[in-house]
């Protein structure tokens, strides 16, 4: 098959790394001639966003997905329209790309989510303070989001269309990564438990299995298998959870493919996301997802002061190390914030898993 992925970031890069053990054609479509997609795809240089650039890349396609979700949807729809498959739906990524449709998707699915306020412009504001408020469009790794506190915060405000969301009092941030093929045959890996860097707002480490109790694990059961029957769409698809300190489950928001999330499943789990995410794209039988034990991840990021050409300080003391695992996204520049890689780590308890964790993040650091 010919396979086109809008977008050539880590995630394609992984996917296919994982699918080169089988016989297809892959394709991106992205504007950075250096991607990290660049050197393992028949590379199109273009804009993921418009509408001429999408149409031409995967007019000649047998499937087309996506690694990012801000792509030109209108060309999705006129692609399914003339024979060529787009998983997931062009509806689920119009839906989820855009926080006020999302949030709009979440209530009438009965999906737990945190109550919100929908405004075009900072002038619409009535919401009780604290809250976050997302931009509709465009964010990502943190970006698109603040969170305002006080009145004076509200000065900060995006003039922008934006949800406004009550700031849930968390406990835990937790993740599911969901799989659908075709068929309608479903599957879900082990819930994560993700730890963010504050200053950053991004995922710093993730844990696998997270350490939640039956009813927390009964919450987010209920809440994959809404999301599975109202989206009704194949495609994997990564949800984030908090788990406030009453003990409630709500869902922050969706994502229409592979996750930062998900990472560690490469070497913790039977198969990992990006395994399944293949046989989705081919509507092949759905890989077991089982844990092998306890699993995490450690985000490789630009650190603060730091750009240009990317030197990866102590990784060599990182490789000598038992059950560690380096996957880096040939990305040759680097900026602060900037993912660059992530590192797995197998352990045999918790602890263990937590220990090894922080004493590679010790190690290792993202310079020029």
């Amino acid at each position: 098959m010919k396979i086109g992925i809008l977008g050539g970031g880590q995630l394609g890069r992984m996917l296919i790394q994982e699918a080169l053990k089988y016989d297809d054609e892959w394709f991106t479509l992205d504007p950075a001639p250096d991607a990290p997609c660049a050197k393992i795809s028949d590379q199109t240089l273009g804009d993921f966003a418009d509408y001429d650039a999408v149409l031409n890349f995967g007019q000649d396609k047998d499937v087309v997905s996506v690694e990012i979700e801000h792509v030109n949807v209108a060309a999705l729809y006129e692609l399914r329209n003339s024979g060529v498959k787009v998983i997931p739906s062009p509806e689920i990524i119009e839906t989820i790309q855009q926080k006020i449709l999302q949030k709009q998707f979440y209530l009438q699915n009965d999906i737990p989510s945190p109550d919100f306020q929908i405004i075009q412009s900072k002038s619409e504001v009535n919401f009780p303070l604290p809250f976050v408020q997302k931009a509709n469009t465009g964010g990502y790794d943190g970006k698109g989001v603040q969170v305002i506190k006080t009145d004076a915060e509200l000065e900060n405000l995006w003039d922008v269309p934006s949800v406004l969301e009550t700031l849930v009092d968390i406990d835990k941030e937790l993740s599911v990564i969901i799989a659908i093929n075709e068929n309608g045959d479903t599957a879900h890996f082990p819930v994560t438990e993700m730890v963010a860097d504050t200053q950053l707002n991004l995922l710093d480490f993730n844990i696998c299995p997270a350490q939640i109790n039956n009813s927390t694990q009964q919450q987010i059961e209920v809440i994959v298998q809404k999301f599975i029957e109202a989206a009704k769409s194949a495609g994997l698809f990564a949800i984030e959870l908090f788990l406030d300190k009453n003990g409630k489950v709500w869902v922050n928001e969706t994502a229409p493919r592979l996750h930062n999330s998900g990472h560690q499943s490469q070497e913790g789990n039977a198969n990992s996301q990006f395994e399944q995410f293949y046989r989705i794209l081919k509507n092949l039988p759905l890989a077991n997802t089982d844990s092998r034990g306890f699993s995490g991840m450690l985000n490789l990021v630009g650190e603060a002061g730091y750009s240009g050409k990317v030197v990866y300080d102590g990784l060599e003391e990182v490789l000598k190390l038992p059950q560690t695992y380096v996957h880096l996204y040939g990305k040759t520049e680097t900026k602060p914030g900037r993912k660059m890689g992530h590192i797995n780590v197998l352990a045999d308890t918790r602890e263990e898993l937590l220990t090894k964790l922080a004493h590679v993040k010790s190690l290792v650091h993202v310079i020029n």
